[in-house]
């Protein structure tokens, strides 16, 4: 993929965009293999999983900086801000948008953000983008001193992209590197933008994580899917289940599914999927994975409280020795574990002796940089 930002230094952040893509996934696959061989002797490396190199991100981030009346949509820089709406990144549908948020930005008077003099109100805008091409966009504000002027002007910037389906501020008061803030103003009566994965309806509410390479994601859920439908479980807990991917793949009116997250945001658009699908025997709740493993029991639990498999998707620091120690103990047959850190994912497990690899897959989700994705199948001895 070829970048003039890039090229001019202007955004690194592709940091292994100079490698060729072929180079980038077989280097990411030994590393990988590497890290597991130790743990995983014998484990089957099924074939990794490509991403296209460009317009692959459903998700724009974008700093505002500039001003009012010519606001700049990207990244900071030491002198100000970089111009990004045209990254390769992002496909045409995220691009497009843009152009109306930036006018949208000057007509309601949105003042961005300045760091360094720390005023202003408009830190981000926010957009995500649906497989099709349907829009969720999130103001990320200081305060809610702009929120009325927001409100004034939606209804145009309605009319001029026709594909924006939720509209919501995010308040976020602090001076501190997180993008996001706690409070959440609903504007729009769509309260979900509606994600058709596989055959699967997500819905995203403004809060809730999504992986940022559907693609991807998908291959990432049909190969869980896979796994499942071969092991043949009655009970299965999908825990970090975020919006649900995993759990809704694999439900089915013959099998007992249970999602933990967390997140109130992500557990109400999990359980809003599952109720349009029909799938009664597929539940949500919000709590902390390892608290809910542990309230649960173990092995001398009767059969009907444990869980035949368990999936497990944490982020980057992975699910930790209690949580580990308490799935080899667990009596579950099978743990599909998703990670987006191999590093963390080899510590766990090595706490979980007697879950040996069976399976495990590389995939993709973030070309031209270190990261990626991988699952991996393992098996009570």
């Amino acid at each position: 993929m070829q970048c003039h930002h890039f090229d001019a230094w202007r955004c690194r952040s592709c940091t292994l965009l100079d490698q060729p893509y072929g180079v980038q996934l077989s280097d990411k696959q030994q590393h990988c293999a590497e890290l597991l061989a130790p743990l995983a002797p014998d484990v089957r490396w099924l074939d990794p999983v490509p991403s296209a190199e460009a317009g692959f991100r459903n998700k724009a981030k974008m700093v505002v900086t500039g001003s009012a009346d010519d606001p700049v949509l990207g990244i900071l820089s030491e002198d100000g801000g970089v111009d990004l709406t045209d990254c390769p990144l992002y496909p045409a549908a995220l691009q497009d948008a843009f152009a109306p948020l930036a006018a949208f930005v000057t007509r309601a008077r949105l003042i961005p953000y300045d760091v360094r003099e720390r005023r202003g109100e408009l830190k981000y805008v926010l957009v995500t983008l649906s497989p099709e091409d349907e829009l969720m966009t999130r103001f990320v504000l200081r305060s809610t001193e702009s929120v009325a002027r927001i409100r004034k002007h939606l209804p145009s910037l309605l009319a001029e992209l026709p594909a924006l389906r939720v509209v919501s501020a995010n308040i976020h008061p602090e001076h501190k590197a997180v993008v996001e803030g706690d409070t959440e103003i609903l504007l729009t009566e769509t309260e979900t933008l509606r994600m058709r994965v596989n055959d699967v309806d997500l819905h995203l509410r403004p809060q809730s994580f999504f992986q940022t390479n559907t693609d991807v994601a998908a291959t990432l859920y049909r190969q869980g899917q896979d796994w499942v439908h071969d092991a043949s479980p009655a009970t299965v807990w999908d825990l970090y289940c975020g919006v649900g991917g995993f759990a809704l793949h694999v439900a089915g009116a013959d099998r007992d599914v249970v999602g933990v997250e967390t997140s109130v945001e992500a557990v109400a658009s999990a359980r809003l999927s599952a109720r349009d699908a029909g799938l009664d025997r597929t539940s949500f709740l919000s709590d902390d994975a390892t608290t809910f493993a542990l309230a649960q029991g173990g092995r001398s639990e009767p059969a009907t409280a444990r869980p035949d498999l368990v999936i497990v998707n944490p982020p980057r620091r992975g699910i930790g020795e209690t949580l580990s120690s308490w799935l080899e103990s667990s009596g579950a047959r099978h743990v599909v574990y998703s990670s987006c850190n191999a590093t963390t994912l080899a510590r766990d497990l090595a706490w979980m002796p007697s879950l040996h690899p069976r399976e495990a897959r590389v995939l993709d989700m973030f070309p031209h940089t270190p990261h990626y994705e991988v699952a991996v199948l393992l098996e009570h001895a």
